[in-house]
Parts: C-alpha cells; sequence; structure tokens
C-alpha cells in the first residue's frame, strides 16, 4: 500500500516561512538541517526544511526553496509564480472555519476569501507568507467520513 507522507511547499524565504508555519499556523518543526552537496550534484546542497500538524507524524510538509533541485532559470520562474500568489498550496482541514478564521486574521493572516457555505463544508481562502494560498475547510460531516 501506498501513502502520501510528504508534500512540499515552496516558499520564498525559508525562515520566515518557518516562522509563519510555527508560530502563526501552530504547526510542529520536523526537521531543519542542512544538505550537503551530494544531494544536489556537486551543486551547494538545500536545507530541509518540515513542518507538519501537532500529534501527527504521518504528514509533513517540505517548506523547500524554489531553487531545490532546479535550474537557475527554472527556479527564477518558480518563484516568481509563489512570489505574485498563482500557487495553491492544499486543505487544511478545521473543526470551526470561523473561530480558526477569527484566530488567523488576529495573527495578521491575510484571507482572499472569508469563511463561506460550501456543498462539502464552510470555506474560507488564505495565503502564507510567501503568497501561497490555502483552502481552510470545515468539511460536512458526509465530506469529512
Amino acid at each position: 500500500m501506498l501513502t502520501l507522507s510528504h508534500t512540499t511547499v515552496f516558499v520564498l524565504d525559508q525562515d520566515s516561512a518557518k516562522e509563519f508555519y510555527t508560530t502563526v499556523l501552530g504547526f510542529e518543526l520536523r526537521d531543519d538541517f542542512s544538505m550537503g552537496a551530494e544531494f544536489e550534484g556537486g551543486g551547494a546542497g538545500f536545507r530541509w526544511l518540515t513542518v507538519g500538524p501537532q500529534g501527527d507524524p504521518s504528514r509533513t510538509i517540505i517548506l523547500a526553496d524554489c531553487a531545490m533541485g532546479r535550474d537557475p532559470e527554472s527556479a527564477a520562474q518558480l518563484r516568481s509564480l509563489v512570489a505574485k500568489g498563482s500557487m495553491g498550496a492544499g486543505v487544511l482541514q478545521t473543526d470551526d472555519c470561523e473561530a480558526t478564521y477569527r484566530d488567523l486574521v488576529a495573527k495578521g493572516v491575510t484571507f482572499r476569501q472569508p469563511p463561506a457555505h460550501r456543498p462539502y463544508g464552510v470555506e474560507a481562502v488564505f495565503v502564507d507568507d510567501s503568497g501561497n494560498w490555502f483552502s481552510l475547510t470545515e468539511p460536512t460531516s458526509a465530506a469529512a467520513g
């Protein structure tokens, strides 16, 4: 059986992203270390920075620099897409979208859409400190199962 354990979110500044994802969103820091040049085919290496939901070690988010594993031209293109807010990064599930929305707004998080009722639950859309957008969703009981 295959399962997804890690997903990547490309960020513009790993230090800023680390602060945002741990302090603002409340994820726990999993890893933060440098991988040597042997991982980049003789390049400069990269920083392996991961976070995840508190108490759920089966799900991990890699907060990756846009240059990780890319040539300079591709890294610049990816950076441009992230910076202009073109990258949807996924869905973060909550038990109470309205309350989580209020909490995140109080912490300075920018929302593209406030909570609204949808066929699958209550959804709001916010952006991280790099411009990646996320759906914040409280699923209906049918959608959660």
